[in-house]
């Protein structure tokens, strides 16, 4: 008689509902796998070759890596965890985590292999990217043309090296994001369900500081005008504006083109105010805002955000032949006004940072026990 993993009707539901359900890996209660050869296999099909000493390797690095996270950054005590989840020594074959995910799911030690295999399947994409190789010449091609088009002369100014005449841009401030590190990532990354290791897109970017939101508007045709972005590569799903709805920016700037057309002769000051009178005034203006959520983030600050993409060009092992990659990065436009709300606001990323984290524990473990 068959047993019910060998039936002819028996589908695993952990696989099928990833597969053919839309649901994650990483929500699902546990594995399949009944013995060391079942875990090589899938292990094999995972990406890596138990019998390979530098894939065995890495395998056992990202178990470390699991085990810090949950213990320095998400404060998880080190004695709650099962030796044998924990120990490399206890644990002896890592393949074992594969086997003891697959144990009943009301099992202590089932429990503590599902997240710690969570842990590990979110840094395996974390630092087995694009970025993992060539961070150096990423983030070169990509920030310095950006660093170089804004100059201290007194003031800070976005000036255009390119166009004759073009104006120039007084900025209250500007800096290049720190790229996020692995283990911010993985949090990130477990406080989100909706979100995968294959779609962070922020790991690199830039924020522009400007004095209203004409000079933000400003910002986004500098970029533009002087090929700092292309527009076709931006990522639409990824974008927000919860500045200055678009349509009533643009009918704002037509009225004062045909005004006083090339004559500068309005202060970014007084446009702003006619640009905050016409918002009062238009019954349906603030249907042209949107915001891509973000649970943990606070609704008040404004800005413009968008992902764009760079092609980065990069030699491969033969020096003599390039290859070349998009790779996305975030760019950030919001005025000095939401600038000095976010650093008053301190208080309120450290309690972003706690509910990341709570929302990350939370997903490592399910049933909340």
């Amino acid at each position: 008689m068959l047993n019910n993993h060998s039936s002819f009707y028996f589908f695993d539901p952990s696989s099928l509902s990833v597969v053919a359900g839309g649901a994650s890996a990483l929500d699902r209660p546990s594995l399949h796998i009944h013995n060391l050869e079942e875990a090589e296999a899938f292990l094999k099909s995972y990406g890596y070759q138990v019998s390979s000493p530098t894939d065995l390797t890495r395998l056992w690095y990202f178990h470390r890596r699991a085990l810090v996270l949950m213990t320095e950054r998400l404060k998880i005590d080190l004695e709650s965890i099962p030796g044998a989840i924990r120990n490399r020594e206890e644990l002896g074959d890592i393949r074992n985590l594969l086997i003891y995910a697959s144990q009943n799911t009301n099992s202590e030690m089932q429990r503590w292999a599902c997240a710690f295999l969570r842990c590990m399947h979110v840094f395996v994409h974390a630092e087995t990217d694009l970025f993992s190789f060539f961070s150096e010449e990423i983030q070169k091609q990509i920030l310095i043309p950006f660093e170089q088009s804004v100059v201290q002369d007194g003031k800070l100014f976005l000036k255009s090296f390119k166009k004759e005449g073009h104006p120039s841009i007084e900025l209250a401030n500007f800096h290049t994001k720190p790229y996020k590190t692995s283990a911010s990532t993985v949090i990130k990354l477990l406080a989100r369900p909706e979100a995968i290791a294959m779609k962070i897109y922020d790991k690199i970017g830039v924020r522009f500081v400007t004095r209203s939101i004409f000079d933000s508007f400003q910002v986004v045709r500098f970029l533009i005008d002087e090929n700092l972005i292309s527009f076709p590569q931006i990522m639409p799903e990824q974008s927000s504006n919860n500045m200055y709805p678009v349509k009533e920016f643009l009918s704002v700037c037509d009225k004062l083109n045909k005004k006083h057309g090339h004559e500068k002769n309005l202060s970014s000051e007084k446009i702003d105010r006619l640009l905050n009178h016409k918002l009062k005034s238009s019954q349906s203006a603030f249907l042209g805002l949107f915001r891509k959520e973000n649970p943990f983030s606070a609704k008040d600050f404004k800005y413009i955000k968008f992902i764009a993409r760079k092609m980065v060009h990069v030699h491969g092992p033969d020096p003599e032949k390039k290859f070349s990659f998009f790779y996305p990065f975030e760019v950030q436009i919001l005025t000095e006004e939401t600038d000095k709300k976010m650093q008053a606001g301190e208080s309120e990323h450290s309690a972003y940072k706690d509910r990341q984290m709570e929302a990350a524990i939370k997903r490592l473990f399910p049933d909340n026990r």
